[in-house]
């Protein structure tokens, strides 16, 4: 097996780093099938409190986004705008965001990066904090799909009564996503 030879990186020659270069495409094609083991993962997990499973909500998420017509970028933003959830439980929008941004669009990363504010109007008040959180990024472009993705497919996806399509279903998606090409500008839908 091809090894680096340097135990620090600054140890580095011209041709470990070209050995790396040339093993990294074959890293990056697995992406895909990384994010879904990690959401098969979460099938084994439950929101504790929760009548569903991490899972069952990314796919009933998912799976509403179908069924509104919505595109590829934004299906699989649904499936994966929480899959930070178990790792980064306290920026998971963010985490979600950073694995979405170099392969679908920039009105796609704005609204799962700040989901989580927006979702605040749905529960803020019961804690006793403030439910317009989100206000302050009124007049921002992607404002209104914000609010909307948070309506129509976010918070209303904990229902154990919901039939969501199958992690299959959405798995030749994924794939078609991340195997874009990285940071290609995708323009609008």
């Amino acid at each position: 097996m091809n090894v680096v030879s340097f135990t620090q990186m600054r140890d580095g020659t011209y041709d470990d780093y070209k050995l790396l270069r040339s093993l990294e495409p074959k890293h990056w094609t697995g992406t895909a099938a990384r994010l879904l083991r990690e959401l098969e993962r979460q099938g084994e997990e439950t929101y504790e409190g929760y009548q569903i499973t991490r899972l069952e909500h990314a796919l009933q998420a998912a799976t509403r986004a179908v069924r509104d017509g919505a595109d590829i970028d934004w299906i699989v933003s649904a499936l994966l705008h929480d899959i930070g959830d178990g790792l980064a439980p306290q920026n998971h929008d963010r985490f979600a965001a950073e694995i979405l941004r170099p392969y679908v669009r920039e009105e796609c990363i704005w609204t799962v990066e700040h989901h989580g504010v927006f979702q605040m109007y749905y529960y803020a008040h019961h804690y006793g904090w403030n439910r317009n959180e989100r206000e302050k990024f009124r007049g921002h472009p992607h404002f209104e799909v914000c609010v909307a993705f948070c309506e129509r497919w976010d918070q209303s996806s904990f229902d154990p009564s919901y039939a969501p399509e199958p992690l299959g279903f959405f798995e030749p998606m994924v794939n078609q996503v991340f195997s874009r090409e990285a940071y290609k500008q995708l323009g609008p839908a």
